[in-house]
């Protein structure tokens, strides 16, 4: 035992000591235990690819949103913008969440978080039934299959315009089997 241990056993007594122990072991295991996952822990991930499949068939799409318009026109100004990591400027080199920060910060004002994870967290998250015309679509492309590493926002009923990373900004269609397998959820950008 180290000299510190030894204090406190004279000081307190064994079961004391014990309790203590346990209590902080408890209370770690409290701590660690209250975290959240943004899906359900009861789902497998299958069933939700297979909600998120049925999501993306079920569109209905609102092209009316005059905000959305002009998120959506802005957007389509970045084509062509080769792809750079961690940037986000028109014509020179973007990634996806830069492309979608910087169109949102021109057009609204709002200054969303830079990646797209942060970004979704963000968003307030919005079923197929209410999609509008610039809200943004999120999917887990990277290592982690639960974990959003990209975005796009959403031009009509299939397609989104994103930063590709072979390809730059451009538009690709959502239900391509790629994206539909990828697909995590769709989000709003909240007014300001």
């Amino acid at each position: 035992m180290n000299l510190f241990t030894k204090i406190i056993i004279n000081k307190i007594s064994f079961s004391k000591y014990l309790s203590l122990i346990l209590l902080t072991l408890l209370s770690a295991t409290f701590v660690t235990s209250c975290h959240t996952s943004r899906h359900s822990a009861s789902k497998s991930r299958y069933e939700r690819r297979k909600e998120h499949n049925k999501e993306i068939s079920n569109i209905h799409f609102d092209g009316s949103n005059k905000r959305g318009k002009r998120v959506a026109q802005e957007a389509k100004d970045w084509l062509g913008t080769p792809y750079k990591y961690a940037s986000g400027d028109k014509g020179k080199g973007s990634d996806c969440s830069g492309m979608v920060m910087s169109v949102y910060e021109t057009v609204t004002g709002i200054k969303l978080p830079r990646n797209s994870a942060q970004q979704a967290a963000f968003c307030k998250e919005i079923d197929s039934s209410t999609l509008r015309i610039g809200d943004l679509c999120f999917f887990a492309t990277g290592k982690d299959p639960n974990k959003i590493s990209h975005v796009g926002i959403m031009l009509d009923e299939k397609n989104f315009i994103h930063a590709s990373t072979s390809k730059g900004v451009v538009i690709s269609d959502i239900t391509t089997p790629y994206y539909t397998r990828t697909f995590i959820q769709f989000g709003r950008v909240p007014e300001k």
